[in-house]
């Protein structure tokens, strides 16, 4: 095995010392994390494409944006997902192809334009998305309620804690 060159809490490295325990529970939440998202990459694709079959993997996550956040510019959008205004603008016209979304001009702003997903979008996003939600109650029937909220809960932590430390 590797010398491994995190720091052990104990002064040391571990090269000097075995690794703790504390030090295998993060291994472990590496590894499982890996896992988890290699699997929803390629759910992503699958979602996509019962969509639309020319949707692109990325646009699922910007219909789910558009459906649960309603309207929104293009350059909220973008920093919303990390990504530049280019690259926003590329995805927001595939989808404006396939019909999936619009735009309309902001009443609050007559200059600005906003993104909304159109009726079409909605309806074949919404038929996806509740077949995604039964396959999760179907993978987790042998859950207990209160461990599925629990997790639900821990991935919100996870998530609002890494949205402070990119903000």
């Amino acid at each position: 095995m590797g010398a491994d060159v995190h720091n052990t809490g104990a002064g040391g490295t571990a090269a000097d010392c075995e690794p703790t325990g504390e030090d295998h529970v993060f291994l472990a939440l590496e590894r499982e994390l890996a896992v988890f998202l290699r699997r929803a990459r390629a759910s992503s694709g699958e979602l996509a494409r019962e969509v639309h079959p020319d949707l692109e993997p990325s646009a699922y996550g910007l219909l789910l944006r558009l459906a649960d956040a309603g309207a929104q510019r293009a350059t909220d959008l973008a920093g919303f997902f990390g990504v530049g205004k280019a690259t926003m603008s590329r995805q927001l016209h595939a989808l404006e192809k396939l019909g999936l979304v619009a735009r309309e001009p902001d009443p609050a702003d007559g200059r600005a334009v906003l993104v909304r997903i159109t009726e079409e979008g909605l309806a074949r996003f919404t038929r996806v998305r509740n077949g995604r939600r039964a396959q999760y109650a179907r993978r987790l029937a042998s859950w207990d309620r209160a461990e599925v909220a629990e997790l639900a809960r821990l991935l919100h932590r996870l998530n609002t804690e890494q949205e402070g430390e990119e903000g």
